[in-house]
């Protein structure tokens, strides 16, 4: 038995106020229409809200029910759809019956409105015995002259068929003609839909009769032809020959909807590799022309999902240039994933377009500000890096345009950059020349320090030759005239610095044949009014006006406290001054540069001590400082091969960490792959679970499991598996109370629902058993379960649904109100506890994208380590296993035994919430008994994600610790 009456209507009320039955019969007897029309409404809220007026029904039939009202047609119609039409002993009421001929007339009414919407009524009534005095009404309706009549009797007919066949026997031939002699769509698509699902040979039929016409039918009746082939195929392998020249002609509708169900049909149907190209460039075509970025999205998936199956993707890689057309839209998500898909089809003979198209791109976003131009810029050169890297014969063509993004103000986008170039001159010596060639030019128009710092150790690391001059040429362009401080204390006294000569020199020089008649004071200044005069000014009526002095851009970093890119330049400069020691043999020449090189780290060390910079330098970077003096005035070997060997190996192994990190991923993405041996067993569907596969047996029953099972990593099929549903079942009553409640608590994306199993214990039947829930957090009720009568032993089950708008720990608690024959009795429920790990998911980020963010979110919890836990890995893995939270700091990283770890977390909410971890531990090396301490400290955007995520660690702690 399930409490739910067949009911499809939802009406949100908030809380109402029960008025007086009697008063209620007042105004549906003697107010006029208004008043019967609000009363009404106010009987068909309090309906829905489980309040019971048996009264009533009398009432509306006398004085409400022969008005002639269309708003009082249409809210009757609701309200004979809710109200229960049987008697506790399950009959139907003798009332009824005036209602059925009332229903009647209505049918026989002159308005075609008034006609059709009863008819739509009559779908949704579930007693055979109010449908069966209608029945020849309803033929009667098939000859109306009007389509919105015609098309409701055939929906009419199909429920009616579909729930009690005995009623209409004839019902597909009746509809089978019935189609042969209709011009409107509608009809045709509802009459085509009822042969579909009750007699699919009659529908062949009629498909095979007019197949060369199907191209000119409207949109909806082609998508119900859509289905209807495709269960066909499924069902009888042999018919596809017969009909996938519809589905090809189709894919060519004018209808985007039409064309997308085709496509997906098409790939599902056959994979030839026609059949899969056909349906890759019918996605294509919709997404580019399609303007939703839902829509788009959407799409995108589809193609994506094509591309994983082994199959497909060897035909989809030849419309990689095809793919790259829906660059053309603005929005970003859409931009990423189709780069992501590009990426992942590109191969070595299309490579060369693909990366003229990516420089056309980067062209197309030098002069255009949007908010999402920095993060666009910033994919481009990412999917140009892997380009290069994937397709090394790409590189040189592509290094040329990614250094000019070394100027832009966006600095991601720069430091993404520099990141691509770490790696290719590493990877690639042949390309090292021209890598620097570019750098160098680069190099003075960088406008961020950060920018600047990651250049000159980049130059300082794999600069050779001739170029160690230029190179130091060009930092000391950029830093100005040293010693710094003089050149300063000059600035400040109002002197010309070098650099400012240097200026007027080159500014004179252009200008040569200009007017010299000022005197050779330097700030005489002539001022000469319109008509040719001199015109004198008094000094004092001038406000003095301080300029603001503009300085080569690595002394104005140095100028603004920034001192760590002072520490950075002076390694690299004590590198290449070794390296020009290696290769020049003259000692003259060797100690020239060397001295050049110590007065300028010297210069720094000065400046920063002088109090002419904002910030003072940091004892940190003094110290590096001069420990590059000293190696310079010492050359230890030791130190020496610190300088010269040992930066660069820890480059390469940590390139070589990152590409294993990136292998071991790609292994793990191609296990996942599902792959059917010979040897496998037969896989009954009645006893397993099925696979996760998106283009797999069924499309139209898996849209319904993929609703269902949110965006959890989890097998679609999970949530159909009986074995899931037991663990989730939550006790709330003792088994010796008189009502036993459980309940079945589905978490699916956006909303909870609860199966509550209720069973009545006792000898009485229970009037009025209410379930009364109320929630804590942030979820909301939507409605108020309906009340019901439990006889003797027996059992009900009652559906509530909870809405969810964050990812916060929710609480549901309640009880359960039942009247007997002496009294009212309640049963306290036990709560019912919301996991927050239900909308967690793991997500990976870079480490550039954590630090903003763990800079940017205010909400942190900080959760001390309690723990059994003897190992550090141990611990690790239990954490990420509790939390669902994916560990972004590499296996190599964490590997081996020091007796600390720390480690950097990732996970992000299915409503799109980040949640960051950062991990602190330790025990002491000597003591393997010891337990693990330290602390995990959690930053998120909103303060529920970060005290629930705590709280469900602290849990977890407390459990493992019971455990041991």
């Amino acid at each position: 038995m399930t409490s739910q009456v067949p009911c499809y209507t939802i009406i949100n009320s908030p809380d109402l106020e029960v008025p007086n039955e009697m008063q209620l019969k007042q105004d549906l007897e003697k107010g006029d229409t208004n008043v019967k029309i609000e009363t009404l409404k106010r009987v068909i809220k309090l309906l829905l809200n489980g309040e019971r007026y048996p009264g009533l029904i009398m009432t509306i039939i006398r004085f409400v029910l022969p008005v002639q009202n269309h708003t009082i047609k249409k809210l009757l119609l609701i309200f004979w759809e809710i109200v229960p039409k049987t008697s506790a002993d399950g009959k139907l009421l003798q009332e009824m019956i005036l209602v059925c001929d009332a229903y009647r007339k209505d049918l026989q009414h002159p308005n075609e409105f008034l006609r059709g919407s009863t008819l739509r009524f009559l779908c949704k009534l579930k007693e055979p015995e109010l449908l069966e005095p209608l029945m020849p009404a309803i033929r009667a309706c098939l000859d109306h002259r009007h389509s919105y009549v015609r098309r409701n009797a055939v929906l009419a007919i199909f429920t009616i068929y579909k729930n009690f066949d005995w009623l209409v026997p004839d019902g597909p031939e009746l509809i089978a003609s019935f189609l042969d002699t209709q011009q409107d769509m509608s009809c045709k698509r509802n009459a085509f839909l009822m042969l579909l699902h009750a007699d699919q040979e009659r529908a062949l039929n009629y498909l095979a009769s007019c197949i060369d016409q199907v191209h000119t039918f409207g949109d909806i009746l082609q998508l119900v032809i859509v289905e209807l082939i495709y269960k066909v195929c499924h069902a009888n392998p042999a018919e596809r020959s017969r009909f996938i020249r519809c589905i090809y002609n189709l894919l060519n509708s004018s209808s985007n909807a039409v064309r997308y169900e085709s496509a997906g049909t098409l790939i599902t149907l056959s994979l030839a590799p026609t059949a899969i190209k056909a349906a890759a460039s019918c996605y294509i075509e919709l997404v580019v022309k399609e303007s939703d970025n839902n829509v788009k999205l959407i799409v995108l998936d589809r193609l994506v999902a094509m591309k994983e199956h082994e199959g497909m993707e060897k035909v989809m890689q030849d419309l990689v240039m095809d793919v790259l057309r829906v660059l053309a839209a603005p929005d970003i998500e859409v931009r990423r994933k189709t780069l992501a898909l590009a990426l992942d089809l590109v191969y070595s003979r299309n490579i060369g377009e693909m990366v003229l198209v990516l420089k056309k791109e980067v062209a197309k976003t030098h002069n255009v500000e949007h908010e999402d131009t920095g993060k666009y810029r910033q994919l481009l050169v990412r999917t140009l890096h892997t380009c290069s890297i994937k397709f090394p014969d790409v590189a040189a063509n592509v290094i040329p345009v990614l250094v000019e993004f070394l100027s832009d103000t966006n600095e991601l986008a720069a430091a993404d950059v520099l990141i691509f170039i770490r790696e290719a001159i590493q990877k690639f010596p042949a390309l090292r020349a021209l890598i620097i060639e570019h750098l160098i030019e680069a190099f003075p128009q960088i406008k961020s320090s950060k920018i600047h710092r990651a250049a000159v150790w980049i130059l300082g690391e794999y600069v050779e030759g001739s170029q160690i001059l230029e190179v130091i040429a060009v930092i000391q362009q950029t830093l100005g005239e040293v010693p710094m401080v003089e050149a300063e204390q000059r600035r400040l006294a109002g002197d010309q610095t070098e650099e400012q000569k240097q200026q007027q020199g080159s500014a004179g020089g252009n200008a040569a044949g200009s007017a010299t008649e000022g005197s050779g004071s330097g700030n005489a200044s002539n001022k000469v009014t319109s008509d040719g005069t001199y015109a004198t000014q008094s000094a004092y009526s001038l406000a003095p006006v301080t300029k603001a002095e503009k300085r080569p851009p690595l002394r104005q970093y140095l100028m603004d406290g920034d001192f760590f890119i002072g520490a950075a330049l002076s390694a690299t400069l004590t590198k290449l001054a070794l390296r020009f020691a290696e290769l020049e043999t003259e000692p003259r020449a060797q100690n020239r540069l060397t001295t050049q090189v110590m007065l300028i780290m010297s210069s720094i060390l000065h400046l920063g001590k002088s109090g002419f910079p904002s910030k003072p330098i940091t004892n940190d970077d003094t110290d590096r400082i001069f420990v590059c003096l000293r190696t310079l005035s010492e050359r230890t070997p030791e130190a020496v091969s610190v300088f010269t060997l040992y930066c660069r190996e820890a480059l390469g192994k940590m390139l070589d960490a990152q590409h294993d990190e990136d292998q071991r991923m790609l292994k793990e993405k191609q296990k996942a792959t599902a792959k059917v041996q010979p040897d496998d067993p037969v896989l009954f569907a009645q006893l397993s679970n099925g696979r996760d596969n998106q283009l797999g047996e069924n499309v139209f029953e898996s849209s319904l499991n993929q609703a269902l099972a949110g965006s959890k990593n989890a097998q679609l099929s999970d949530v159909a598996s009986p074995n899931s549903k037991l663990n989730k079942v939550t006790q709330l009553t003792g088994f010796s109370d008189p009502v036993y409640a459980e309940a079945y608590v589905n978490v699916n994306q956006y909303d909870i629902v609860l199966d509550v199993l209720i069973v009545n214990q006792t000898n009485d039947t229970l009037q009025n058993c209410t379930l009364e829930l109320a929630t804590l957090g942030d979820l909301k009720l939507v409605e108020r379960p309906h009340p019901v009568v439990l006889a003797p032993h027996d059992f009900c089950n009652i559906k509530a649904n909870v809405k969810v708008s964050s990812t916060e720990n929710g609480i549901i608690f309640g009880n359960i109100v039942y009247d007997t024959a002496l009294n009212t009795n309640v049963v306290v429920l036990n709560t019912i506890h919301i996991d927050i790990m239900d909308y967690i998911i793991p997500a990976s980020c870079t480490d550039t994208e954590f630090r903003q963010m763990w800079q940017d979110f205010e909400w942190e919890n900080k959760v001390t380590v309690n723990t059994s836990f003897t190992d550090l890995h141990e611990y690790l893995k239990h954490l990420l296993k509790s939390t669902n939270m994916k560990c972004l700091t590499p296996e190599k990283a964490l590997s081996g035994q020091c007796g600390f770890m720390a480690a950097n977390m990732y996970a992000k909410s299915i409503f799109g919430e980040n949640a960051l971890a950062n991990l602190s531990i330790e025990k002491p090396v000597d003591d393997p008994d010891s337990k693990v301490t330290g602390h995990i400290r959690i930053r998120a955007k909103s303060q529920g994600m970060a005290l629930s995520l705590g709280d469900k660690i602290s849990s977890s702690q407390k459990q493992s610790v019971q455990a041991a």
